[in-house]
This record gives C-alpha cells, sequence and structure tokens, in this order.
C-alpha cells in the first residue's frame, strides 16, 4: 500500500473514531424493545430513605432492605425499577457510589429485575444538600425529594459542564451493563413545582431547560452507551408537534424511546399512548399511580399491554416518602387522620400490601410472581 493510500486511509479511520454518536432510528430502537420482555415494575426508593441522596449515601445506603423489597416486587411478578441517582453522593465520592450502584444492580439482578436510571430531576424541592438528610414533615406526601441540579445549580451557566460530566461519567461506567435497561436522562425537566415549591423555582426555568437539555443528550451520547437514551414527557397536548412546548420539541426529537407521565383516568393514558405512537418508537410511561384520580393498577395495565407500553407505577413499599399520602396533603397535612383511599405504594413496611385484589391482578396480567425471596425484615 503506498504512502498515499496508507494516509487516507488513516485520517477515515480518525474521522469515524471521532464521529458523534448519534441518536438511535427507529428501527433500532424498535429493534431493542423487540428483544425485552414487557416491562412492568416500579419508581423506587428503600422504605428507609426519604430521597435519592439518602439512598445512595455511604452511611445509609441499606443493601439488606433493598434486598427485601425487591423480593417483594419479584413475588408479585415486576422485573423493571426505574431508580433516581443524584450528583451529590457521586460527586463526593465516585469510586464509592459505583460501587454502590453496582450492589444495588446485584441486588436487582438477584431477583430477575433490571434498572432504569434517572439522572436528572426536576420534582419537588430545589435546595438539594449534602450529608444527613432532613426527617419527613409529619403528613405530608414526598416531603423531602430532591431536585437535581437544584436551583441554585440550574441557573449558574457557567458551571454546567460540571453538572453534565456527573451524567456523562455514571454513563461511561455502566456503558456495556446489561442489568442496565435504559438511561432517563431529566425526568419533567421544566415542572415548577406549583403546590409545593414553585415559588422557589428559577422563573425561567423552562427556558434554561430548553438550553440545558440537548447538551445534556450530546455528553450522556458522548460516553456511547449500549442502552437507549430517554427523557420524561409529563403535561401538555402531545396529539401534533405543532401543539409541543420547545421542552418537548427537545424531549421527542432527543429520545431513543419515547417516555411519559401520566397519572389520570384509563381513558386520558389510552390517549396519550396513540398520541405518542406517532412516533414509531418504543413508549414507556415510567410514572401512574394515583388511585385517588381514577389511575390504578387494574385500568392501567390492560391498556398499557394492549399497546406493549412499558408501565412503572410510583412507589413500593409505604416508607419515609409518604407518599402513600395524596398531593393535597401539602396544604392539609395527613397529622390526625389516614387518607380513604392510598395515593401510592404497594405494600407497608412488614411486607403486607395495600391491597391483596391489587397483587392478585399485577400477578396475574404479568404471569408472573411467586414466593418472596428476599430477606425477612
Amino acid at each position: 500500500m503506498n504512502s498515499l493510500c496508507l494516509t487516507a486511509c488513516l485520517l477515515l479511520s480518525l474521522s469515524a473514531f471521532a464521529a458523534e454518536p448519534v441518536k438511535w432510528t427507529p428501527e433500532a430502537a424498535n429493534l431493542w424493545y423487540s428483544k425485552q420482555p414487557w416491562m412492568v415494575g416500579v419508581n423506587y426508593v428503600p422504605a428507609s430513605a426519604i430521597n435519592q441522596i439518602e439512598m445512595w449515601n455511604a452511611e445509609t445506603f441499606d443493601p439488606v432492605i433493598i434486598d427485601t423489597e425487591l423480593g417483594w416486587a419479584q413475588a408479585i411478578g415486576m422485573n423493571t425499577v426505574r431508580v433516581f441517582l443524584h450528583e451529590i453522593p457521586w460527586l463526593k465520592d465516585p469510586g464509592g457510589c459505583a460501587k454502590r450502584i453496582g450492589a444495588f444492580l446485584r441486588i436487582a439482578d438477584k431477583h430477575k429485575i433490571r434498572v432504569l436510571f434517572v439522572l436528572f430531576n426536576s420534582r419537588w424541592s430545589p435546595f438539594p444538600e449534602p450529608g444527613i438528610q432532613q426527617d419527613a414533615r409529619s403528613g405530608v406526601h414526598n416531603s423531602a425529594w430532591v431536585q437535581d441540579p437544584g436551583a441554585a445549580a440550574l441557573m449558574d451557566e457557567e458551571h454546567w459542564d460540571r453538572h453534565l460530566l456527573y451524567v456523562e461519567d455514571v454513563i461511561h461506567e455502566f456503558l456495556a451493563d446489561k442489568r442496565v435497561v435504559a438511561w432517563d436522562l431529566w425526568s419533567e425537566p421544566d415542572n415548577r413545582n406549583d403546590g409545593s415549591y414553585g415559588m422557589a423555582d428559577p422563573k425561567n426555568k423552562a427556558e434554561l431547560a430548553q438550553r440545558l437539555l440537548p447538551r445534556l443528550f450530546k455528553f450522556a451520547r458522548a460516553a456511547s452507551p449500549s442502552q437507549p437514551l430517554t427523557s420524561s414527557l409529563w403535561q401538555g397536548d402531545w396529539s401534533s408537534p405543532d401543539k409541543l412546548s420547545a421542552v418537548e420539541k427537545i424531549q421527542l426529537e432527543q429520545s431513543d424511546i419515547v417516555s411519559f407521565h401520566n397519572y389520570d383516568k384509563p381513558a386520558d393514558f389510552e390517549k396519550r399512548v396513540q398520541w405518542l405512537q406517532q412516533y414509531h418508537r418504543p413508549v414507556l410511561c415510567t410514572e401512574f399511580l394515583a388511585r385517588d384520580r381514577d389511575s390504578t393498577f387494574q385500568g392501567i395495565l390492560p391498556i398499557a399491554k394492549k399497546y406493549n407500553v412499558a408501565a412503572f407505577s410510583w412507589g413500593l413499599v409505604a416508607g419515609k416518602t409518604q407518599t402513600y399520602l395524596p398531593l393535597d396533603s401539602w396544604q392539609h397535612p395527613y397529622t390526625d387522620r389516614q387518607p380513604a383511599v392510598w395515593h401510592q405504594d404497594i405494600f407497608r413496611d412488614n411486607g403486607t400490601p395495600y391491597s391483596q385484589e391489587e397483587i392478585d391482578f399485577i400477578r396475574q396480567i404479568t404471569g408472573r410472581g411467586g414466593p418472596a425471596k428476599g430477606k425477612g425484615k
């Protein structure tokens, strides 16, 4: 081979190596999805953790409770969990946090459960802090869940790369791990938290999310994960592209697979699934379940199964997050009473179900389940 030809080949090789990773085609995304079982699971945090930081801090990470509770999930036929990470434990000790994530994945795999990780989140408190987390507010739903990035970090555009490198580093650590099913890069990026922390969120939160979200996808793809990327839609009219907000357009333009949240009646859930079919990509409902709003397992799972939509309810065990309490607890805390109907969660902390009828239905529709294999408490 002459030198000119050798140089040309070398340049072509370098060009291919340097090419930016690109979004999956619909064909690639659907081929991936065709190899997955029907995913049914929960958004999981241990009953012992008030939020994502407490779940992943070295001092409070609790593999015994995780093993027990994921055993309960396996026993009712669940095969996937959606789990929120947070940059604070990672940036404090990347190696240690990676080991804890690895330990979690081993426990999940023991129970034949795979994991969809969430990296950024715009729901609830905009004031994440390191160290020991605050106690739950008595009688209040999810009173200490935290955003990532928090309000101050989101407004500090000069230092966004610090947060983006956390995302790239985490994905790079687990880029070929078959126990990780997908990456949800940013959950509800433009959520203003009306009814809880709305006054504390940046007034231009949607505009900041609109600028940060494309960079987030770029950094995540730079890690070259084998798993698909997504960002969860949560409100609005998705019936046609001209009705999408600027943030929703980015989410749908950049996501390998489409994910959304829905806490409304089955008819609304089905309508949204039909809207999202126009993108010809796998569809995952990564949050549902609000029994007091008629979003139930019996109402949602048959529709999800009909359309082959993955479905993740919110909450496994009623614990420190108190998500069994309804959202109006923010205005009227349930300090002297219990709700007539649990809003979310499936089990009490001793493993007994909130509703045996519900458990029987989940086992029946998934065709899975059996005796729990976790260690007893």
